[in-house]
């Protein structure tokens, strides 16, 4: 069944469920490693900070068109076309999931991706992504995501890249959209743009709610947004921008191997109370402001608030759970970008940064009954403390050759109090983690391109591993990774592009985070090595269609593990499948119809590091959509979602048994939309 899939899919498939199959503006830079879907158009930026498409490595833009129609409860579900990205659903509440990439699981015990929204750091203190709950579809411009080692834009959890999602900015504009569809699904969305002379207001309000395809998985979410910018011209502004979000939400809790293929839909009785509430808060200031055509300096400084309590039973033999989680994250960045004009250089740019961020975490469990509580199991304060600078110059000697050599250097701090004890601890001493970097790409021609990279990243402790406690008494060094890139960009004619990579990273000494242990510490892992190959393509043979495919193949082993597990030697790392694809066909019926199929998926992946538990997980979803423009201001959308009704599910392993969480069968969504 896999192997005609892929066959299938090989014909080139096109995620066109939310594109236009018109002629779409697929304008990137010659001497680019950039890959673009949608409408976005990317153009060589020669003023303000240096932009995303500098980094060369494997760097993918979506645009709205391929997210703003999207039918999800959560926004890291929008990645789902995203190339070699895997998704982890695990479909539990406030809890439900979140994407990952090169070889890297989705567990939440090691969070390798660097997350930004609208450049302002917004990654939980163990790596994690929640913030993302603030977004919905409609407000969303345009996705990067920056797989690699080579960026030095970032430090702490930019282990292997890292991914911003933009927010429409600069007023003038008004758009709405209502949904509803199966599991008494319901959505309704509105954004609003104003701009009186130099003055922009942004505003957007969204609300989603859901019974959910299992029992006992109803969710109600809230999220709502302000942007306010003053421009002066010459690219200057200065803004605020404030947002909050709130969700609450029922877990359906797991199931063993014959529950889940007994009664998918079923919610056992002891996950009858489990489920948690979520707010999430984010305020922020911006400034850019370019004082001559050669030099532009851009500053933020932002807030982050979370706080969150979930009430969880894994299975009937354990006892439940309260896991609360209060956070608030203050930072700020800046950035000085110089381009002299020098006679040696067709380009030149020499641009260095500085970052700070400042973290008050606490973190409480309880043991429970029907969310009673008994005994307390973990009181935890601590303080976290990252500083960074980077250096990085864009030389391009002549037409067809660019290179970006770069520096960066970190410094954690930090302190930790045991609440439960009285006992303070210092962060583990780190030390100056440094991180060099080189990128470099030729283009003999506009049409054909071949990139290299090599680059440095870092990991260290989260939670309670970050600090110096007993039975330690020497204090950790970080992980250090080291990873390469080697790619060749082609577009030889208009209508095809393509890019395929092979790329390593290697890590001296891996962390893994205890998921579910009261002390919040983590093990060892060992050294490890990731590699892979990634190939996307484009075809666009005439008007009506578009086609798509995107497939990624990739292995993570244990190279030198930790002395405490040395039968682990040579095994993959758990929650890794070996292959990731997404792609799909777009055919523009009429002027007003447009028609798609798409498809994602991944391959089994093992449990645990043992790797003699089983293989679980793989799965292909094919999604169905047609869109029909009533008027230039006004679409209807129906779509269906696992048009051939097939059983998928997320699997992870308690240490007695495989616990798995079904995903949904076949739904159908209509929605409307209006632009205005």
């Amino acid at each position: 069944m896999q192997k005609s899939l892929c066959f299938w899919l090989g014909t080139a498939l096109y995620a066109a469920s939310v594109a236009s199959a018109q002629d779409q503006s697929f304008a990137t830079p010659s001497g680019s490693s950039i890959f673009v879907l949608g409408d976005l158009t990317v153009t060589g930026k020669q003023t303000g900070p240096l932009a995303t498409p500098s980094v060369l490595t494997s760097v993918d833009m979506l645009d709205a068109s391929i997210v703003e129609k999207q039918n999800v409860d959560t926004g890291w579900e929008l990645f789902r076309y995203a190339p070699g990205v895997q998704l982890t659903d695990f479909n539990q509440g406030t809890t439900s999931g979140k994407l990952s990439f090169r070889g890297f699981n989705g567990e939440g015990e090691i969070n390798a991706v660097k997350f930004l929204i609208d450049g302002i750091p917004s990654n939980s203190n163990d790596g994690n992504m929640p913030y993302i709950d603030l977004l919905f579809p409609l407000d969303i411009n345009y996705i990067e995501v920056v797989r690699g080692t080579n960026d030095p834009r970032y430090g702490l959890y930019n282990i292997a890249g890292n991914v911003n999602i933009n927010t429409y900015i600069g007023g003038d504009h008004s758009a709405a959209r209502a949904s509803y569809g199966s599991y008494n699904s319901a959505d309704l969305q509105i954004a609003k743009g104003i701009k009186l002379g130099n003055f922009t207001q942004d505003y957007f309000v969204a609300y989603r709610q859901s019974d959910g395809y299992r029992d006992h998985s109803e969710l109600e979410k809230f999220s709502l947004a302000g942007k306010w910018f003053y421009n002066w011209g010459g690219g200057s502004r200065i803004g605020f921008i404030a947002r909050h979000h709130q969700n609450d939400a029922q877990e359906p809790g797991y199931l063993t191997f014959a529950q889940s293929r007994d009664n998918p839909e079923q919610s056992l009785p002891f996950s009858v109370t489990d489920g948690g509430e979520r707010e999430i808060s984010q305020y922020s200031l911006h400034l850019d402001t370019q004082p001559s055509t050669k030099l532009a300096w851009s500053t933020k400084a932002y807030v982050n608030r979370f706080d969150d309590t979930r009430f969880i039973k894994f299975s009937a033999g354990v006892s439940q759970q309260e896991r609360v989680t209060e956070e608030q994250h203050y930072g700020a960045l800046t950035t000085l970008t110089f381009r002299p004009t020098v006679a040696w250089a067709k380009e030149f740019a020499l641009e260095g940064g500085l970052d700070v961020q400042k973290q008050n975490n606490q973190s409480k469990r309880y043991l429970t009954i029907e969310r009673a509580r008994q005994s307390q199991t973990r009181d935890q304060d601590f303080e976290l403390e990252a500083y960074g600078a980077f250096l990085q110059a864009v030389i391009k000697p002549t037409d067809k050759l660019k290179l970006v050599p770069a520096i960066r250097v970190d410094k954690v701090d930090g302190e930790f109090t045991n609440k439960l004890t009285g006992a303070t601890f210092d962060v583990n001493d780190y030390g100056l983690i440094k991180q060099p970097k080189i990128s470099a790409v030729f283009s003999p021609t506009d049409a054909y391109s071949v990139y290299a990279n090599w680059g440095r990243t870092f990991q260290v402790g989260v939670g309670a591993s970050t600090y110096l406690i007993p039975p330690r008494v020497t204090d950790l060094d970080p992980s250090i990774n080291d990873g390469w890139e080697l790619g060749v960009k082609l577009n030889p004619v208009r209508w095809i592009e393509a890019r395929i990579a092979y790329w390593q990273q290697e890590a001296s000494g891996e962390e893994r985070r205890r998921l579910n242990d009261p002390s919040n510490e983590s093990d060892n892992i060992g050294e490890t090595k990731r590699r892979g190959v990634d190939f996307q393509i484009d075809v666009r043979p005439g008007e009506k269609w578009n086609l798509w495919l995107a497939y990624a193949r990739q292995k993570s082993t244990i190279t030198k593990p930790d002395p405490s597990a040395p039968a682990t030697q040579g095994n993959e790392i758990d929650h890794v499948p070996h292959y990731i694809f997404t792609g799909g066909i777009g055919y523009q019926a009429t002027p007003k119809l447009n028609l798609s199929l798409t498809a994602n998926g991944h391959g089994d992946y093992f449990l645990e590091r043992t790797n003699a538990t089983g293989k679980f997980g793989g799965h292909y979803l094919i999604n169905a959509g047609l869109s029909y423009q009533i008027t230039k201001a006004i679409t209807l959308d129906f779509q269906v979602k696992n048009l051939t009704d097939r059983y998928w599910e997320y699997v992870w392993h308690d240490g007695t048994q495989s616990l798995h969480s079904p995903g949904d069968r076949r739904a159908y969504y209509g929605s409307v939309s209006a632009a205005f």
